[in-house]
């Protein structure tokens, strides 16, 4: 970048100099390391755990919760005398005292049916049970004391009488003519039953289609397991009436908005704030009981309440995800082109409509049930369903992973049925670069993309074209290869709106921002920004964020939002800060506003040759009175559409079943990447947690009883990095049109493509050998017992 040697408006003699050449390693495209790795490397981050409370240490109380035992039961009795009464105990709070404060329940943001107008239908979530538990760990009581080992102690003390009741645990069950009922707001059990696309035009495609393929799939189960357990630490303040709550999330304007509801308080009087963040992946976007209970226990105690989630409480209380099942049809012409798609879908929902959580269903897999696709006619009927189980929300990619492993593995089943090659059929129905931009078949507009090349790339990367020499001698070995593969798309989404404030103090430029770094780097990729933009080093910008006080409002991160949201917003400020500082210099130097431009951080008078860098030009608006600080409130009026081309190689042991991922090829689209060495971490990440799904994750309940048998991480298998190989990554860059800077949110590909690409190696590597259904979750039990019934068989 081109800037120019300071001199100081000070000095009595001004002379012009010539530009110098200066490489910044900070600007847009470079990969310098993370600025905040230093102070975690060091043992100094600053995690909710880490934080040390101020006052008196005694002020400091603990929080622990009763949980219920059932997963589905009426509450006869409650009895918390004897805990009251116990050491260090300063209160346990009840249903009962819960209504005589009036808190309120958890209502989800539901979205209706934009063509219909069809609401879901959903019981709120109350704080604390009062008549009934729905799923196991939902809250019963809440008890305060002195140490946290007397709040465990009185806890276990509190005596809860049930009428246990039947539990469902699956869709099937549920919406079953003797399935008992969650909620009477809730006939059936059914919370939606939506219907999307345009039914007539995919019935007439059907009608004349040579080939027609059918598919059952499920997304199962899993559980969002982040390095850091939740948690806050809750204060009152009597004498402003605030509420101040310090909480591991990622979203602290929408999570203070939403304790403010359930305390039935102003939004003004409750400030949230989080510091480092151990890990987000969507299921900390959103509102817990735990949150508002712990400000309004703050509130009765006097005392500052903290609460940390053990693991244990985790995986029965966070958020849940996936659990989606699908039927889906599709048909071909002769020369298998997809001319329809039909999706009959449905999603388990747990025992409440958690957060955003149904809008993965009206609002996400809706957008690109086709994929990548050129589909002409699709029809999509969804469906939502309460059972006894955690409720489900988010994690990477919701909606789209759902939505892209269903047609990515019917894409394959069509191939294999129709005798035609996998990536043929692909490549013959990809939308293409001179198509963009593209409309689908249920109206969504895709900016931008080369789809046929992130495939033609990825398989290239993969060795794809030698494959069939190495399953030939991995079979002499007892082996048995397979090769998968799966393109993707999401949108990225997110809060629609965001807010940005730049402020110029103390010969630095403070960046205020609405938005939340939980891992992802922003600390460093937000100042390249910034240092592009205006010329500066990382060392004169300031971050600030994830403290509600700090700017009116915010959407967090989540969706894969912040970076095109917050630039979007700071590029538009920087040419309010530009031109105010244009002014600014022109009458500082009696010159034409036309003749002063701004170039790598320095303001030129072109007449005088004179040079002034922006914090210098900052110091004599503060001196005009005339401030170069500016706030920017944007709404975005698109989106951007991260896609790609993953590959996946596996290897089975045909005795056991056991599963082995050999290799993973990511091919992906970010548009601009500001950081590459950020993005391909955030790859690493995803496709890490995408693996884990397919080979190793499940959430298992007992179906008599609702019980969790996946509670802890003796049942329940992360993947280590000993099941994963290294990660075989490139970009394909097609600028995105819908933001100033042409990004595309990066970091929940390989959540999205990883399943279905495993899962279709894994089919590759059975049908090969003539096995062709395998139920899901592809377990190496049920792939060894589907082995031997083929074995049986011939």
């Amino acid at each position: 970048m081109a800037c120019y040697r300071f001199i100081s408006l000070d000095q009595s003699e001004r002379r012009p100099v010539e530009p110098l050449t200066l490489t910044t390693p900070f600007e847009i495209g470079a990969s310098p390391t993370r600025l905040e790795d230093e102070r975690f490397l060091r043992g100094e981050g600053r995690y909710l755990d880490d934080i040390s409370i101020s006052g008196p240490a005694q002020n400091l109380a603990y929080a622990s919760f009763v949980r219920s035992a059932h997963a589905h039961a009426i509450v006869t009795h409650i009895d918390a005398n004897a805990a009251r009464n116990m050491p260090g105990v300063l209160a346990v709070l009840t249903h009962a005292e819960l209504a005589r404060d009036g808190l309120a329940p958890l209502h989800p943001n539901v979205r209706d049916n934009p063509h219909t107008g069809e609401a879901f239908k959903y019981t709120p979530q109350p704080l604390l049970a009062a008549d009934r538990v729905r799923h196991v760990g939902e809250l019963l009581a809440l008890v305060i004391a002195d140490s946290a080992a007397q709040a465990l102690d009185a806890a276990e003390a509190v005596d809860v009488e049930y009428q246990a009741l039947a539990a469902v645990i699956d869709v099937a069950s549920a919406v079953g003519p003797d399935a008992p009922q969650i909620s009477a707001a809730v006939p059936g059990n059914v919370c939606l039953n939506f219907r999307f696309g345009d039914a007539d035009a995919t019935d007439a495609a059907f009608a004349r289609a040579a080939h027609q393929v059918e598919m059952h799939s499920l997304n199962h189960r899993v559980i969002t397991n982040s390095m850091e357990p939740r948690g806050a630490i809750a204060r009152y303040d009597t004498q402003s009436a605030r509420y101040d709550l310090h909480a591991s999330t990622q979203n602290v304007h929408g999570l203070r908005d939403l304790v403010a509801d359930a305390l039935c308080v102003e939004r003004e009087r409750v400030r949230l704030h989080a510091s480092d963040v151990g890990g987000g992946f969507g299921n900390r976007n959103f509102i817990y009981p735990e949150y508002p209970l712990l400000a309004w226990a703050a509130r009765c105690t006097a005392r500052t309440v903290k609460w940390i989630s053990s693991r244990s409480e985790g995986f029965i209380s966070d958020h849940q995800a996936r659990d989606f099942a699908a039927r889906a049809v599709l048909a071909l012409d002769s020369d298998g082109r997809f001319v329809g798609l039909r999706i009959d879908s449905q999603a388990n929902m747990g025992a409440y409509l958690a957060g955003a959580g149904c809008g993965i269903q009206t609002g996400q897999y809706t957008v690109t049930p086709g994929g990548l696709y050129d589909i002409a006619a699709i029809d999509l009927r969804i469906s939502a369903v309460l059972t006894n189980t955690v409720p489900v929300g988010v994690t990477r990619g919701p909606g789209f992973a759902e939505a892209i492993n269903v047609i990515e593995r019917l894409i394959d089943k069509a191939a294999r049925q129709i005798g035609m090659c996998r990536i043929e059929l692909r490549n013959k129905n990809l939308a293409t670069p001179q198509q963009m931009p593209w409309t689908n078949a249920v109206g969504t507009r895709i900016d931008s993309g080369n789809f046929p090349a992130c495939l033609e790339q990825a398989l290239e990367r993969a060795g794809a074209a030698r494959f069939e020499q190495r399953r030939t001698q991995a079979l002499r070995e007892g082996r048995w290869l397979g090769l998968g593969l799966a393109c993707h798309v999401k949108a990225t989404g997110g809060l629609p709106e965001e807010n940005i404030e730049f402020a110029f103090v103390d010969d630095r430029l403070r960046f205020t921002t609405g938005t939340m770094a939980i891992g992802q780097g922003h600390e460093t990729s937000f100042r390249q920004i910034i240092g592009s933009l205006f010329g500066l080093q990382p060392a004169q910008i300031e971050y600030r964020a994830a403290d509600s006080d700090l700017i009116a409002m915010g959407g967090g991160h989540g969706s894969s939002r912040a970076t095109y949201m917050a630039s979007t917003a700071m590029v538009r400020a920087s040419e309010v800060v530009i031109s105010k500082a244009q002014a600014i210099v022109a009458a500082h130097f009696d010159a034409a506003l036309d003749d002063v431009h701004f170039e790598g951080g320095h303001f030129r008078v072109r007449a005088s040759n004179e040079i002034v860098s922006l914090l210098e030009a900052a110091r004599l608006a503060r001196s005009a009175g005339q401030p170069l600080d500016t706030y920017q409130h944007i709404t975005r009026e698109a989106t951007t559409f991260p896609n790609g081309c993953h590959v996946a190689e596996i290897e089975i042991d045909p005795q056991t079943g056991a599963v082995k991922l050999l290799g993973y090829t990511a091919v992906d689209d970010y548009g601009t990447q500001i950081n590459p060495m950020l993005v391909t971490g955030q790859m690493h990440g995803a496709i890490a947690q995408g693996s884990g799904q397919a080979l190793l994750e499940r959430a298992a309940y007992d179906a008599g009883n609702g019980q969790l048998l996946s509670a802890s991480f003796m049942d329940y298998c992360m993947p280590r990095a000993d099941d994963l190989p290294s990660f075989n990554t490139a970009t394909i860059a097609t600028r995105c049109t819908t933001n100033p800077l042409g990004v595309k949110g990066c970091g929940e590909a390989g959540a999205v493509a990883g399943f279905p690409a495993i899962g279709n190696a894994i089919t590759d590597a059975l049908a090969a050998h003539g096995i062709e259904a395998v139920d899901e979750p592809l377990s190496a039990q049920r792939i060894c017992m589907a082995i031997q019934a083929a074995i049986e068989r011939r």
